[in-house]
């Protein structure tokens, strides 16, 4: 299981406030967000947590059309697993190559075997995985919406920026891995 305080994404090494003090967030294209109260970066399971409860409210205040019945429904039980998998299996191959999953820190290393070699962002994929299972086990439209919306959201808070840094930190290793496999799937 994923540690509270990990950020979900690609290898990217450095403490996360020490590295925006350093490059300020020009530099990693301003896309983080900031807890008010603390100054910390609010990290990718935080949006994941936020999410599913956005799911489960539209689900019972706007639940739009009905798709899906019990038991049709326990379908969502496999992305969820797969997603929470994904997630376990990114995280230990972080963990072996000594490499951090939180993001905007910099890397020790550019992760690319293992469940790597299918996505270049396994633990976001997973995220989106088990909001997919989750909206199946809820079984109408609009939680759908929300899973669309936290991909792009991955995409423009987290995914870009960290892709830049990788290609900064790993240059040419970096495009051929790039080329080599894709962003999701």
């Amino acid at each position: 299981m994923l540690d509270a305080d990990t950020g979900g994404g690609l290898a990217v090494g450095v403490e996360a406030d020490a590295h925006l003090d350093a490059v300020g967030s020009e530099a990693i294209g301003g896309l983080v967000s900031m807890s008010a109260t603390k100054g910390k970066p609010i990290l990718p399971p935080a949006y994941l947590g936020a999410s599913l409860a956005a799911m489960i409210a539209v689900h019972f205040v706007a639940p739009a059309i009905h798709l899906l019945s019990f038991p049709v429904t326990l379908t969502g039980l496999g992305p969820i697993c797969a997603g929470v998998a994904l997630n376990i299996a990114a995280d230990r191959a972080f963990k072996a190559l000594g490499t951090t999953v939180r993001p905007f820190e910099r890397s020790k290393a550019l992760v690319t075997t293992g469940v790597f070699a299918l996505s270049r962002n396994p633990m976001y994929l997973g995220m989106v995985l088990i909001l997919l299972g989750a909206a199946l086990l809820l079984g109408t439209l609009t939680p759908f919406v929300v899973v669309v919306l936290f991909a792009i959201l991955l995409d423009v808070r987290f995914i870009r920026a960290e892709e830049r840094m990788l290609a900064e930190a790993f240059g040419d290793d970096w495009c051929a891995y790039r080329r080599r496999v894709r962003r999701w799937l």
